[in-house]
Order: structure tokens, then C-alpha cells, then sequence
């Protein structure tokens, strides 16, 4: 390892009078070029393991503690994140990890997520707004799942609060991963003076990592931070060879000062395992080489015309991460708290999110209902808390009641000898746990709507 970083040290430094040299972020374990480059990732020196703090478990003490006035430190610094992608990106399961702690739902099902809602992370003097939003939806969609109007608008808004905006992209899904929603190019196209950073979700999932150099190249169309991104790949195979393939990445110079003759770095080591081409390729003896060409700077003062659209040129970083496992989360969470500005915190250091204790009670009780009952079924559920109360010990006792419009529904919600209904209460009642750090007892009951 120290061997191979020593190797690239040299390299950056006798490419630097040739070439812009790559950004201590991506020519380290933080970035996500750094990572297909095969450059040996770096222990962080100190974790961001504060312990966030629980939700409380009262209304009126969640709605105090929200409205009380922050306890600001001697140079206080904030950054209002927008987090915006098409629906089952993963927002919720990154807004999460951010936080520390599950307060968002989450679920293999579209438009979990309805309503946007801030997440609050305090670390030192700085403060992150996490504004997750709702995926990026068409109105036809909307319809279909019986969506309220703020699924369409929401997200807007959170965009007109935000500082940065992090593009969320699920690079498991291959009918979309290839270009942005015609949603989110509209959404960024509207704001062009937010900063954007453009974030590749689920890479655990690739199996060929090499794809994700395509991606990067047609996601941004080429450009990051307005300086052109040159790819080149020599590889040689057949289906005797196991050779791992040359690979060339550099970030040229800024466009209107690029010098035609720059060169890019190489890679001529074995990359990380999991980032060369896959070994049954049918690749023959040859040279593959994406080079960009001498070209104006993107314009990013305003709207541009999204027709065959496919990419934005805007993004300032790239990230990619696995939200779920939470791998590289820390190292984004990194850069956000680097970003924040001087300015006064929103929210006392107390608060993880602005929403109340009965609506993350909903959002995680409904995440179950989606994950346990079939295609549409459970976007018909209506929720009813009956009771909310803190019981003799200390304990937090729920009784909800879900009701469904047809009997079949009701069944399905219920289970073979109530098996599915108990495991959603189960399941349910231990997040919240996690959410209040109390004891909590649940009680769902299963009513047909009168």
C-alpha cells in the first residue's frame, strides 16, 4: 500500500508541469475518481462520531426544542443541503447515514419519501440542513400513485433554500443510470447558480466497476468544476488473459487556459481490485481512448435547453458511495461540513430533525406497510394513531390503527395467522426505538375504511 501511494506521489508530481494536477480530494481516498484509480484509500484521522442526539418522544417537547433559539458557538457556520434524484435513488437511506441515525422512511418501493423534511447535523461550530425531499416526479406519475401536489412542488422549494444541491444516482439501475431525469436536468437547469455535487449511489452493487468511468463521462458530459475530464484506456483481451488494463484519467487544465499538448496521468500498476474491466469482456487486441476535445466553458448562468440532454457539465465534485452500508458516507460528510459558510445555526444542537415524533411514527410504520404488501396495495393505507402515551415505566405505548378500503387488502395487511402484521409492529417499534432511545411498545390493529 505505502509502496503504491509512493508510486502515485511521484507520478502526480512529474505530471504537474504538464497537466492541472487532480484535486487533493481526488487524488485521495475522499474522491471518486481516486477510487477507480486504484489509489490506496486513507484512514480518516479522526471519525465524525458525535452521538446524535434522540428525538423526543413528546409533541410539544419536539416543538420547543425546534422552536427554541439555537445555541450558537463563537463562529458559527452553516450549509443547507438539497438532495434531490429520481424516486428509489436512495436520498432517504443518505440522509440517514448523514444524520447518525434512521429518522427518514426507507423502502424498495417508489415515493416513500412524501413530504420534504429537514435533518439537522451538529458537529463542532458548523451545522448541515439536510432538506430530503421527495424523488422528482412527473405529474402522470403522481397521479398514478395517488401522490399529494407537494411530491411535484417540494422538492422546488427545498431547492430555492439550499446552499448545495447533491444529484443522487442509483448506478445499480441500467435503464437509468446512463443520464439524468429529464426531472432533475429541469430542476438544476433552473437553479444554475447552486452549487451541485454529483453523487453515484449503490456502486457496491457493480460488479464491473470500470462502468462507472462511462458513467461519470456521460453524467457530466465531460466536465467537472469547468476543466475537462480526459479518459484513456489501453487494454488487451482475450479469453486466455487476465491482464488488468492500462488506465488514463486526468482533469486538463480550465478550458478557455487549456494547453492542447497537456498529458494525463497513468495508471500502469494493477488498479483496486474491482476496478478493471471485467475479464470476459470481448475486448481484441486494441486501444480504447475517450479524449475531450478544446472546447468553451459550460454556461451555468441560466437555463439551458434540455432537449437530448442527457448530463450537466455543472457538477463541482464527484462522490460514490454505497448509502446503505454506509461506505464512503463519512468521507461526503467530510467535504459538506468543508463547504459550510460563516452564518448563524437554524436549529439548537439538540435537534435531529424538525419533524415530529407522531410524523417519523407514520413515515416508519408506513415504510413496512410498503415493503410487506404488493404493487399498489399499500398506497391505499390510511393511518390512525388511537393512543400515544408514556406508560408507568417510562415506556412509550403506541396503538395505530391502518385502514385499507377492501377486505382482500385487509387480509393481505394481516397475514397468515396475523404473521405479517406482527412482524411490521416488530420491525416498526425497534426503529423507533433507535429514533426516541426508550422503550417503545406498538400496537397496530387493521380496520376496513368506513
Amino acid at each position: 500500500m505505502e509502496e503504491q501511494s509512493d508510486a502515485w506521489a511521484c507520478l502526480l508530481e512529474s505530471c504537474a508541469p504538464r497537466a492541472t494536477v487532480l484535486p487533493v480530494r481526488w487524488s485521495g481516498s475522499s474522491s471518486g475518481l481516486g477510487s477507480i484509480l486504484g489509489i490506496p484509500a486513507e484512514k480518516p484521522s479522526n471519525a465524525l462520531g458525535q452521538h446524535p442526539p434522540p428525538v423526543a418522544t413528546s409533541k410539544e417537547e419536539q416543538a420547543r426544542l425546534v422552536q427554541d433559539r439555537p445555541d450558537q458557538p463563537q463562529n458559527p457556520k452553516v450549509l443547507r443541503i438539497a438532495i434531490i434524484g429520481a424516486p428509489n435513488a436512495g436520498k432517504s437511506t443518505l440522509s440517514n447515514q448523514l444524520l447518525g441515525r434512521k429518522v427518514f422512511p426507507v423502502s424498495k418501493k417508489v415515493h416513500t419519501t412524501r413530504c420534504k423534511a429537514r435533518g439537522v447535523v451538529t458537529y463542532e461550530d458548523t451545522q448541515l440542513i439536510i432538506l430530503d425531499t421527495p424523488g422528482l416526479t412527473s405529474p402522470f406519475k403522481a397521479k398514478r400513485h395517488k401522490l399529494d401536489k407537494a411530491m411535484l412542488t417540494d422538492p422546488w422549494d427545498s431547492m430555492k433554500h439550499a446552499d448545495l444541491v447533491l444529484v443522487l444516482v442509483d448506478v445499480s439501475d441500467h435503464w437509468t443510470r446512463n443520464s439524468l431525469s429529464k426531472e432533475v436536468l429541469k430542476c438544476l437547469s433552473q437553479f444554475p447558480q447552486i452549487p451541485s455535487v454529483l453523487v453515484l449511489n449503490k456502486v457496491d452493487l457493480l460488479k464491473n466497476k470500470f462502468i462507472l468511468l462511462e458513467l461519470v463521462t456521460e453524467l457530466t458530459e465531460g466536465i467537472v468544476n469547468g476543466k475537462k475530464l480526459e479518459v484513456r484506456s489501453a487494454f488487451k483481451h482475450n479469453s486466455s488473459s487476465s491482464a488488468k488494463s492500462p488506465l488514463q484519467i486526468t482533469q486538463g487544465s480550465p478550458l478557455e487556459n487549456r494547453d492542447p499538448e497537456s498529458h494525463c496521468l497513468q495508471e500502469t500498476d494493477q488498479a483496486q481490485e474491482g476496478s478493471s474491466l471485467d475479464n470476459t469482456s470481448d475486448m481484441r487486441a486494441s486501444e480504447s481512448s475517450l479524449v475531450t476535445e478544446e472546447a468553451e466553458g459550460p454556461k451555468c448562468s441560466g437555463p439551458r435547453d434540455l432537449k437530448n440532454t442527457k448530463g450537466w457539465p455543472c457538477f463541482q465534485e464527484i462522490f460514490m458511495l454505497a448509502a446503505r452500508h454506509g461506505e464512503e458516507v463519512d468521507t461526503l460528510k467530510r467535504y459538506l461540513l468543508m463547504q459550510a459558510k460563516p452564518g448563524p445555526w437554524e436549529f439548537h444542537s439538540g435537534v435531529l430533525t424538525s419533524q415530529s415524533p407522531q410524523e417519523i411514527c407514520d413515515n416508519i410504520i408506513r415504510e413496512k406497510v410498503l415493503e410487506y404488501l404488493p404493487l399498489e396495495v399499500p398506497y391505499g393505507v390510511v393511518q390512525v394513531t388511537e393512543m400515544w402515551e408514556e406508560g408507568p415505566s417510562g415506556e412509550l405505548l403506541i396503538v395505530q390503527n391502518l385502514l385499507v378500503p377492501r377486505k382482500s387488502h385487509m387480509m393481505m395487511l394481516i397475514g397468515r395467522g396475523g404473521k405479517v402484521i406482527s412482524r411490521i409492529a416488530q420491525e416498526a417499534g425497534q426503529d423507533l426505538m433507535n429514533v426516541f432511545l426508550c422503550d417503545v411498545r406498538l400496537k397496530l390493529k387493521v380496520d376496513m375504511k368506513s
